[in-house]
């Protein structure tokens, strides 16, 4: 995941057309903005290969759970990559 303060190792926990949530060891700052692509199963998408997916989105929450530091983000744009 790109941030305004580099890169950030994250992992998808959940995701959904309007946004996903991750866990990582840092998180960005609430409001800032966030670059990332993701790989979609053909299963998933329907189609006879995976798709990949560039999104920009933003941080809307944080929290903690079990231990773990949480983000929540909106996709503010996606692009499918050929």
């Amino acid at each position: 995941m790109k941030t305004e303060q580099g890169e950030l190792d994250a992992v998808t926990e959940n995701i959904s057309a309007n946004g996903l949530l991750f866990v990582a060891d840092q998180l960005p700052a609430i409001d800032s903005k966030i670059e990332f692509t993701i790989t979609m199963p053909s299963e998933v998408m329907g189609s006879e290969t995976d798709v990949t997916i560039h999104c920009v989105g933003r941080i809307v929450r944080h929290s903690v759970q079990d231990g773990e530091k949480k983000a929540a983000a909106v996709i503010d744009e996606y692009f499918l990559k050929a």
